[in-house]
C-alpha cells in the first residue's frame, strides 16, 4: 500500500462527525476522573494532599505517598494497554469485517499465553523483554492459523465461522497450557496470577518495555485507516480504489497482532476491552475508521482503568484482577451482539 493509493482513497471517506468535539471532550474528561479515582482509591484510600505529595514531593516519604506513587505507574500501565487493546480490537474487527472480532474470542490471547507457558516451563524466562517475544510469536501464529481455519469453505471468512475457529483454537490452545503446566508446580505458581489478567504489577520497566510497540502499532493503524474505510466496501471496490487488499491486511493483522501480544505478555489475557471500546465508539461516530481507531483508544484506557479500581474497591482489602471484571461486563454484551442479526456483515 503506497501514498498514492491511500490518496485515492480519501475521496470516499466520510467527513467528521458533527458530534466528534463533543465526544472527545467528555472522553478526555472521564479520563481524568478515571485517572484520579485510580490515584485515590483501592485498599488505602488517600487524600487530595497525599496524591500532591505523590505526585510533586518526592522528599515526602509517607506511607500514603508511596501508595500513590505506586499507583502512578499502574494507572499509567492500565491506560497504555487499554489503549492497545482497543486498538487492536477495531483493527481485527475491519481486517476480518466481523463486528465481534476481538483479542480474546478469537483466540489470539490464548496463543500468547501457549508460548509464554511454554517459555516458562522449558525455558526458565523471567523478565518482561522474554515474554513479550514469546507472546507475540504465538499471537501471530494463532491469528494466521484461526484465519485460515475460518476462511476455509465457500463463503470465505464469516464472522460466524472466525468466532467458532476461535473459540475451538482456544479451547485446544488452553487443554494445552493445562497439559504443561499440571505436572510443573513451579510453572502453576509463576503463570496463575499472570493468567486471570491484572495490571497490578505494572511498573516504570515495563511501561518503558511497552511503549515501542504501542507507538509502532498505533501508527500503523492510523496510517492504514483511510484504506481500511474502503475495505469495508468489499475487497472488490477497494482493489478498484488501488488498495492492495492483501497488504492492507497484513500491516493491519500484525498491527493488531503487535498491540495484542504486547499487552498480553506484561498484563496477562485481558479480555473484551477491544469489543466493547470500538462497539462504543462505533455506535456514537459512526463507521468511519479515521476516527473510531484513535477513539477506541481512549475508551479502551478508559474501560481498563475504571475496571481496575472497580476491581480494587470489590475485593477490598485486596483487589479482583482487571481481568475477572472486564470478563463480567464484557460476556453478556457479547451474548446480545450474537444475538443481533446484523453480525452476519460489518
Amino acid at each position: 500500500m503506497n501514498s498514492s493509493s491511500i490518496s485515492k482513497i480519501k475521496k470516499p471517506s466520510l467527513n467528521t462527525p458533527r458530534n466528534f468535539t463533543l465526544v472527545l471532550i467528555i472522553c478526555f474528561i472521564l479520563l481524568g476522573v478515571c485517572v484520579f479515582a485510580s490515584l485515590v482509591l483501592g485498599s488505602r484510600l488517600v487524600g487530595l494532599n497525599e496524591v500532591i505529595d505523590g505526585l510533586f514531593h518526592s522528599n515526602i516519604d509517607s506511607y500514603e505517598a508511596n501508595v500513590v506513587r505506586k499507583r502512578i505507574s499502574r494507572t499509567v500501565f492500565s491506560l497504555l494497554c487499554g489503549a492497545a487493546l482497543g486498538v487492536s480490537g477495531a483493527l481485527m474487527q475491519a481486517v476480518t469485517r466481523n463486528p465481534i472480532a476481538d483479542p480474546s474470542i478469537l483466540g489470539v490471547n490464548t496463543g500468547a499465553t501457549l508460548f509464554i507457558v511454554c517459555g516458562i516451563a522449558f525455558l526458565n524466562i523471567s523478565t518482561a523483554n522474554e515474554y513479550i517475544w514469546l507472546a507475540l510469536a504465538g499471537s501471530a501464529i494463532t491469528a494466521v492459523f484461526v484465519f485460515g481455519i475460518g476462511s476455509m469453505g465457500r463463503s470465505g471468512a464469516t464472522p460466524i465461522k472466525l468466532v467458532l475457529a476461535g473459540a475451538a483454537t482456544s479451547a485446544a490452545l488452553s487443554s494445552l497450557v493445562l497439559a504443561i503446566m499440571i505436572p510443573r508446580s513451579h510453572v502453576m505458581d509463576e503463570f496463575r496470577f499472570w493468567q486471570v489478567g491484572s495490571v497490578g504489577s505494572g511498573n516504570w520497566s515495563s511501561i518503558t518495555t511497552f511503549i515501542p510497540f504501542l507507538i509502532i502499532g498505533i501508527l500503523i493503524a492510523i496510517i492504514s485507516a483511510p484504506a481500511l474505510n474502503a475495505l469495508a466496501l468489499g475487497d472488490d471496490v477497494a482493489t478498484g480504489l488501488g488498495v492492495r487488499t492483501g497488504i492492507l491486511r497484513l500491516f493491519a493483522a500484525f498491527s493488531a497482532v503487535l498491540l495484542c501480544g504486547a499487552a498480553t505478555a506484561l498484563a496477562g489475557p485481558i479480555g473484551f476491552v477491544g469489543l466493547l471500546s470500538t462497539h462504543v465508539m462505533r455506535l456514537i461516530l459512526g463507521p468511519d475508521l479515521r476516527f473510531v481507531i484513535p477513539m477506541s483508544a481512549i475508551s479502551g484506557a478508559i474501560i481498563l482503568t475504571i475496571s481496575d479500581v472497580v476491581g480494587r474497591l470489590i475485593g477490598s482489602p485486596g483487589e479482583l484482577e482487571v481481568g475477572v471484571v472486564t470478563a463480567f461486563i464484557g460476556a453478556p454484551i457479547l451474548i446480545i451482539l450474537a444475538m443481533r442479526s446484523k453480525v452476519s456483515s460489518l
